[in-house]
């Protein structure tokens, strides 16, 4: 089995979240002064003692009220449990047991696992036994005082629990393709999350922030594990105030950096944006392979050429991205979302090949064939000694010329698509690094240096 995973719990406000954090050694979900920031289930991998497992992170638990994604936060919460083989229970040590804090222990009480209960917030040792004693009442075993912040009493809530869970058996086969799921609010990204999952992984609703948090995901498909990362919805950054979504966005940046591939969602209806544009050029400049996914296609009407004119037009606004595969889906009724795994296999594929020395100028041999390089009013032309490729994620290659500011713009695009077109590089940016005769004498100095030793 996978790594054993301890469910956090609790209602809002108590400190689930920093408990988290604590747990993972890093500030990993979102922490902030306001109720109901945590929505969907969060895991994340942690260790103690010399046993690793993983914690979630659940949305706080309130059963007396349906207003807005309570009743999706509890389901999600269950959820969390179900699959557990232990809870720690949060409550607020300085406030005291709540009617919300019975609730929760008496819903509890009704699974057959072990429970630890997280008196936290209990900074003070000489009153933190006797604030977390009043959890007594709860019928679940011993309170433990602790604080999340300062991270006292948090081993003696593991001293408890860590012992009750099973061993994990170490999974084989390769690490899991990371993919991050991006674009404005209200693109689809959860419900095309949900539709690759093939369950109801995260809260989907039209309100736009509905998810916060990046949320992780692993999911196996023909046999390969995948872990899509569902981000916020990025806006304009004057449109966005300090707060929950304002670290909303930094995670979906992380989210990206973190990713080998990111699918960037678009909606067809409301168009491509320069919300959009930027996002593309943020895709680019972190050197990610990206698959551009066209949502909610099943609500535009068609003819013969619609997908050809739109596939156009993506290009065109997307240029930052223009090496970019396009698939049109709907997350809505499926239609060609299982194909996003075809293509962000091909696009990494592409984002972690290494190409001989030898390959690369036998291209550049044949691309000047085919277009010679430029030459300058007076008369001196570029030459293009050799190349070789100097590093992968994303495939980079440095080209060694007699002197670079003979290469503009125009020429060095063309070499680039004379690349894509020869290697197939698909959905991945490729960089070029031009050096001119000193970097040349530097690179061949170091090479006969390494030769003598």
């Amino acid at each position: 089995m996978p790594l054993p995973l301890v469910a956090i719990v609790g209602r809002p406000n108590v400190g689930k979240s920093t408990f988290v954090n604590r747990l993972a050694g890093e500030r990993t979900a979102i922490v902030h002064d306001e109720a109901g920031v945590t929505r969907d289930r969060l895991y994340r991998p942690a260790e103690w003692g010399g046993r690793s497992f993983r914690v979630v992170d659940t949305g706080g638990l309130v059963f007396e009220d349906d207003s807005e994604f309570l009743p999706e936060i509890r389901a999600q919460a269950a959820a969390a449990i179900a699959e557990a083989q232990a809870v720690i229970l949060v409550v607020d040590g300085q406030m005291g047991p709540t009617a919300a804090d019975i609730e929760i222990a008496n819903w509890l009480r009704q699974r057959d696992l072990p429970i630890a209960i997280a008196a936290n917030k209990c900074e003070s040792v000489e009153l933190g036994i006797a604030q977390a004693a009043a959890f007594w009442e709860l019928g679940l075993g011993e309170p433990i005082p602790c604080s999340s912040i300062h991270g006292n009493g948090v081993a003696e809530v593991l001293e408890v629990i860590v012992p009750l869970l099973p061993e994990a058996v170490e999974e084989e086969g390769e690490e899991p393709l990371n993919i991050a799921i991006v674009g404005r609010p209200n693109v689809g990204k959860s419900s095309l999350l949900n539709r690759l999952a093939g369950e109801q992984r995260t809260i989907v609703s039209d309100v736009a922030g509905t998810t916060r948090d990046a949320i992780d995901t692993q999911v196996e498909h023909e046999g390969k594990r995948y872990r899509f990362i569902d981000t916020a919805g990025i806006r304009k950054k004057s449109r966005v105030d300090y707060g929950v979504e304002f670290f909303s966005i930094n995670r979906a940046f992380k989210a990206i950096q973190r990713s080998d591939v990111v699918l960037f969602v678009i909606d067809t209806l409301d168009g491509i944006g320069e919300q959009d544009q930027k996002l593309a050029g943020r895709i680019a400049d972190e050197g990610r392979a990206c698959v551009v996914v066209v949502n909610k296609w099943d609500a535009v009407e068609k003819d013969s050429q619609t997908i050809y004119d739109y596939t156009r037009y993506v290009r065109e606004r997307l240029y930052f991205v223009e090496w970019a595969s396009i698939i049109f889906t709907s997350a809505l009724t499926g239609q060609r979302v299982n194909k996003i795994f075809e293509l962000a296999e091909r696009a990494a594929e592409s984002h972690r090949r290494r190409v001989s020395t030898s390959v690369v100028n036998e291209v550049l041999e044949e691309t000047a064939m085919w277009h010679s390089p430029p030459t300058n009013r007076q008369g001196k032309q570029g030459k293009i000694y050799y190349g070789t490729q100097v590093s992968v994620q994303p495939p980079t290659f440095a080209l060694f010329v007699n002197q670079p500011g003979l290469f503009k713009d125009n020429y060095r695009r063309y070499v680039e698509k004379q690349f894509r077109k020869v290697l197939s590089f698909d959905g991945t940016p490729i960089r070029f690094v031009w050096r001119g005769k000193t970097e040349r004498s530097a690179e061949r100095g170091r090479l006969k240096l390494e030769q003598s030793r």
